[in-house]
């Protein structure tokens, strides 16, 4: 099977399989959501299905919640576990001080809220999402629908004071109509391209009415993952300070896909 992965797959499946090392039995563990997420959550049901392990899922979208039910992995809300040991999610962009961009699979709010109901964030991705400075991928801002226009003008107008190289938004689409987040919500990408100060961006953007919330991660993430093609991975703990690079094995994934089908 993993012959058959491509090289960007197999980067994203030997992150996740690194990742859920962190997590040991009797742990709450928040669920990310996208395609690297969707890599963890499988590894997390093999653990489950081959050793046994006990843990509590927290999911951050209703797709996560479905692929966790399917793989075996018990799920609950939030509001019943009230915390959680550690959550693992991917990421759409990363800087050297691992602040993030997130929010290209359109569950930013609730990741964000279960990011920061954890113990320790660990993300999983691979070196194509590494840049020096936040901004080249759209930032997505979660907003209501009602008077979605205005926020949008009032998001552009704002860029205008702000040290960001873009000042163009985009509603995101799905087909001909305005895509919608589990909460229900439009979301707004910034074509923003360099964001000089990501601190700023996120708390002027917040106050702004219409908006929910940003896809802006900052001082969030513990420890960041990254994934190579070759088996690879390089772990870095920004608390401990510590670089660590491994391997691991990719002999065998089929077994990850049996009980989803894909």
């Amino acid at each position: 099977m993993t012959a058959q992965l491509s090289p960007i797959d197999k980067a994203k499946y030997v992150a996740a399989r690194r990742a859920v090392e962190f997590v040991e039995d009797g742990m709450r563990v928040g669920l990310g959501t996208g395609s690297t997420a969707a890599w963890m959550v499988r590894c997390l049901g093999e653990l489950i299905r081959d050793e046994g392990m006990k843990i509590t899922g927290v999911a951050t979208s209703t797709r996560t919640a479905k692929l966790a039910a399917e793989v075996g992995i018990p799920v609950k809300t939030l509001d019943e576990v009230r915390w959680l040991d550690l959550t693992i999610d991917g990421a759409d962009e990363y800087d050297p001080n691992l602040n993030l961009i997130k929010g290209g699979g359109g569950a930013l709010l609730q990741e964000k809220i279960v990011a920061t109901a954890s113990d320790q964030m660990i993300v999983i991705a691979d070196l194509s999402k590494q840049v020096d400075t936040l901004g080249a991928y759209p930032l997505p801002v979660e907003v209501i629908p009602f008077g979605w226009q205005t926020t949008k003008a009032l998001i552009e107008e704002m860029l205008s004071n702000l040290d960001v190289m873009g000042r163009n938004s985009s509603l995101r689409l799905n087909g001909t109509d305005p895509f919608r987040t589990d909460e229900g919500n439009f979301i707004l990408d910034l074509h923003l391209r360099r964001i000089g100060n990501p601190t700023q961006l996120s708390l002027v953007l917040n106050q702004i009415p219409g908006v929910v919330e940003n896809g802006l991660f900052l001082d969030i993430c513990d420890v960041l993952v990254i994934g190579n093609a070759d088996g690879t991975v390089e772990v870095r703990d920004i608390n401990n300070g510590t670089v660590e690079h491994e391997r691991i094995d990719i002999n065998d994934t089929e077994n990850l896909f049996v009980e989803t089908g894909e």
